[in-house]
């Protein structure tokens, strides 16, 4: 038998124990041995869910003690990239949770070290598998929308009372709010969809008093494929729009509400288990054009597949599931939305 990849996961906060823990555990050939969290609470209930797993204070301890294949980053977005070039340089790939980096540049530089070290630096972008996504990606290929035109995709939430990590002076500076939290999530979906951006305007702004993050976001992308997608970010929203809309020159396709995964995560599912990514008729979306409009059945979503690739770009040298070359993608797109938003012009890209 093969022998299982070795995995350590720092950080045991939303991401850790919800998305990367319970995913490597569930995943053919993945082997969970270590976690790093120096949260007592955490702690408590990662050695309670992984009882074989050892646990570390720290990503050091844990690099110093442990012979890891693969480390997963699951920490303040300004450590992901100093703690994704200390696993590289103990020799181990690296799965690094969204935003890959902070900067275009930072995540260069991670991609130039993990290439200097033969091993793998992966983004972790899952949302590229829920529900809705998947079933765009059916639509296209089936030709049910025609020549997509427009594309509108919106994570909005009514959060009045925010994170408390936003709330702390530098937080912004530090990489926080929505751009690394959810923006980078509609960005690397817009660019798999419809490919490279050729420009972008951005509109950047704080609209809770309580913190010193960018919480509300709205990003215009055209691409070079001549597809434009609109991107709408914030947890300031009192009355949710449609999670997709999505125009053709044959017909749309307007979907609302979220993939329930993360929900079905958060409540202790197990990914893989029988029906698991289903979505009830109810939440199901509508195509079509004019009088001719039906519901679409959401195709099921499935963040295993995040992971199942990770494990066939280790061991037997495919693509990863998620580039470096999209992660520097998806930074430099945040770069240039940075720049439109401070000097209010449209940013070229690609020339």
């Amino acid at each position: 038998m093969t022998t299982p990849i070795r995995v350590g996961v720092v950080g045991y906060g939303l991401g850790g124990s919800t998305f990367h823990a319970p995913l490597v555990a569930a995943t053919p050939g993945l082997e969970l041995v270590a976690i790093a969290t120096s949260n007592t609470e955490r702690v408590a209930k990662a050695k309670a869910r992984y009882p074989a797993a050892h646990l570390y204070d720290n990503i050091e301890q844990m690099l110093a003690a442990e012979p890891l294949d693969l480390v997963v980053i699951s920490t303040p977005h300004a450590t992901h990239a100093p703690y994704a070039r200390a696993a590289l340089a103990k020799g181990a790939h690296v799965v690094v949770d969204k935003p890959f980096a902070t900067s275009s540049a930072e995540a260069r530089d991670l991609a130039a070290m993990a290439k200097q070290h033969d091993r793998l630096a992966i983004p972790f972008q899952n949302r590229r598998w829920d529900n809705e996504i998947l079933t765009v990606q059916k639509l296209m290929r089936d030709g049910t929308l025609g020549e997509i035109q427009r594309y509108e995709s919106r994570y909005e939430r009514w959060r009045p009372n925010p994170k408390a990590r936003w709330t702390e002076p530098g937080a912004g500076e530090r990489g926080e709010g929505v751009l690394g939290d959810l923006t980078v999530h509609l960005v690397d979906q817009a660019l798999l969809l419809f490919g490279p951006a050729r420009r972008v305007y951005a509109e950047l702004v704080t609209q809770n008093t309580l913190v010193n993050v960018v919480d509300d976001a709205f990003i215009a992308i055209t691409h070079k494929s001549g597809v434009i997608s609109h991107l709408f970010t914030s947890p300031n929203v009192a009355i949710l729009g449609p999670r997709l809309t999505v125009l053709g020159s044959k017909g749309a396709y307007v979907k609302h509400g979220i993939d329930p995964q993360e929900e079905a995560l958060l409540a202790g599912g197990t990914p893989g288990s029988q029906g698991w990514g289903e979505e009830p008729e109810s939440s199901w979306g509508k195509v079509g054009a004019g009088d001719d409009v039906h519901l679409q059945r959401s195709e099921p979503g499935n963040y295993l597949k995040f992971y199942e690739g990770v494990v066939h770009a280790i061991r037997d040298g495919a693509a990863p599931p998620v580039t470096t070359e999209q992660g520097i993608a998806m930074m430099e797109l945040l770069d240039a939305a940075r720049l439109s938003a401070r000097e209010h012009r449209v940013v070229e890209l690609g020339q």
